[in-house]
Order: structure tokens, then sequence, then C-alpha cells
């Protein structure tokens, strides 16, 4: 069999899907439906942020721009992760990972959208938001992704780009970068950790496979791996009345904060003592609750 056999069969395989199947793998190629929980976070980030009166083209182009953003970062770390995707049976069937579409290609869409998306943001609402979205294109794809198979650092790195969403619509709709967008960027920021790792604990075979590590430490499901999880966690607490003490919330939202927190918590604390897959499930779902929970409750405190 020639060298480049494989090669050919990859791009012919990929060359005769249906036109139904081409559209579902650039839908798999963008992870369309965390593209539109990013911008449900950045579109609440944009009101929260609102201080003046705001346009309906400024809000579009954060939306466009910001799915066009999101979509090219997830398909270029596809491209990346084509060889390791193959080993993991979760994105074993990943366009790229499986053949059906090729490097060339997935890379092309891919650059097209994210640089696309960079354009939008820049003429349609500030040149702030524009180099924010470029800043979390470029370190989740050039930095975030190829640590993720050296160091559990790399969940720290990650942590940067994915707290974007609330920062990126607040200095879209204020045209500035605030201690309140800090302080909205930080709360996401600690986040992304214990939902993370509820994530990777629950992987966490299939990422070994893939050769990611990506819980705090080598020792799997432990006692001092959710340990690490749980002091991430209880911080959401305290850092609820940080806004409070600010003056950027009513007292009212702060204990809505601290609830939201002690519930995030509680699976939290289930996990340190039992190690048990069934509450590392609970936290990510908590996880889920929690953050939409706690940017709709800052939008809200508008009104009081």
């Amino acid at each position: 069999m020639p060298p480049n056999s494989g090669t050919v069969v990859i791009e012919t395989k990929a060359m005769e899907k249906t036109k139904p199947q081409k559209m579902r793998d650039y839908v798999m190629l963008t992870k369309f439906r965390l593209s539109a929980l990013v911008i449900f976070s950045a579109v609440l980030g944009f009101f929260i942020g609102v201080d003046t009166e705001w346009t309906w083209t400024s809000l579009a182009a954060l939306a466009l721009g910001g799915s066009l953003v999101t979509a090219g970062a997830n398909g270029l770390n596809q491209v990346w992760e084509k060889e390791t995707d193959r080993k993991m049976r979760r994105t074993e069937e990943r366009p790229v990972a499986s053949g059906r579409m090729t490097v060339s290609e997935g890379l092309l869409v891919s650059l097209g959208l994210g640089l696309s998306g960079v354009v939008v943001l820049f003429l349609g609402t500030n040149p702030w938001t524009a180099i924010l979205s470029a800043v979390a294109l470029l370190v989740y794809v050039l930095v975030y992704t190829p640590l993720k198979r050296i160091t559990p650092l790399a969940v720290f790195v990650g942590a940067f780009p994915g707290a974007i969403p609330p920062l990126l619509g607040y200095v879209a709709a204020h045209g500035a970068v605030t201690n309140e967008a800090i302080m909205l960027f930080a709360l996401q920021f600690i986040w992304q950790f214990p939902h993370f790792w509820a994530i990777a604990w629950r992987l966490n075979e299939d990422y070994e496979r893939g050769g990611f590590f990506l819980l705090p430490f080598s020792s799997g499901r432990s006692r001092e791996n959710a340990f690490q999880i749980l002091i991430y966690t209880l911080a959401l607490i305290p850092m609820s009345f940080i806004p409070l003490w600010f003056g950027y919330l009513h007292p009212i939202t702060t204990g809505v904060l601290v609830v939201a927190a002690l519930g995030f918590a509680y699976p939290a604390i289930r996990l340190y003592f039992s190690c048990a897959m069934k509450d590392a499930t609970n936290l990510m779902f908590a996880s889920f609750v929690y953050l939409p929970v706690m940017q709709i409750a800052y939008l809200l405190d508008r009104f009081l």
C-alpha cells in the first residue's frame, strides 16, 4: 500500500458525505451548544454593563461576533487535537478526528470563523471588545490546548479565556474594563475550576486514554483532588461579598449569591467525603445552575 493511501481514503471519505451530514459536522466542529452558553453569558454581561443608551446593533454584533470567535476556537482545538480525539470515546466521532472532514477544511473554516468574529466585534462594538476576544482565542488555542497534555496547570490557563464572556459583554456595552467587570470575570474564573474538575473526575479514564491529566493531582479520583475542588468551590462564598463591599450590589442580591454559592458547595462537600461518581455528577450539574443564577441575580440587581 502506498505511504499516503490513508490520507487518500480519509479525504475521499470526507468528500462523499451528504449535505445533512456536512451540516452536522460543522455543528460538531464548532460545538454549537457550547457557543450558545457562551453567548448567553456575554449577553448578560452586556446588560449588566449598560449605563447609557444601547443599540440593538451593538448587541447583535456581540452575539454574532462572540459566536463566531467561540466557534473558531472550538474548531481550531479539534484540528489541533485530532490525534488525541481519536483515542477517546467521547471525541472519536468528531469530524476531523474521524476523517469525515480534512484537516485543511477544518483549519480554513475555523480560522475564517474566528477572524470574522474579531472583525465583527471591532466594527460593531468597540476595539477593547475585539482585543479581548482575540486574546481569548489565542490563549485558548495556542497555550491552553497544547498544555493539556503537559501539565494540569492547563486548567488554570484555560480559566482565563473561559471567564472572558461576561467581561466581553460588559466591555461591549460599557466601553471600558471597570472594577465591576473584573469582579464578574473573577467569579466566573473561580467557578471554572470546580466546574471543569467535576467533568474531569467523571471522564478521568477517557482523558487518560487521550494523554490528558486534568485533575489537580495525578492520583485520579482521590481525596486530595476532591479537597482541591472543595477549596475552590468554597472560595465563591466569601467572593460573593466583594461586590457589596465595593458598593456594586444590593444586600439582597448578595444574599442570593451566597445562597447560590452554598448550594454549589454542598455537592463538593459530599464529594470530598465520598469520592463517589454520583457526587461528582451532582457537582457538575450544580455548576450549570450556579453560573446563570449568579449572573441573572447580578443583572436583576439593577432594579433594586
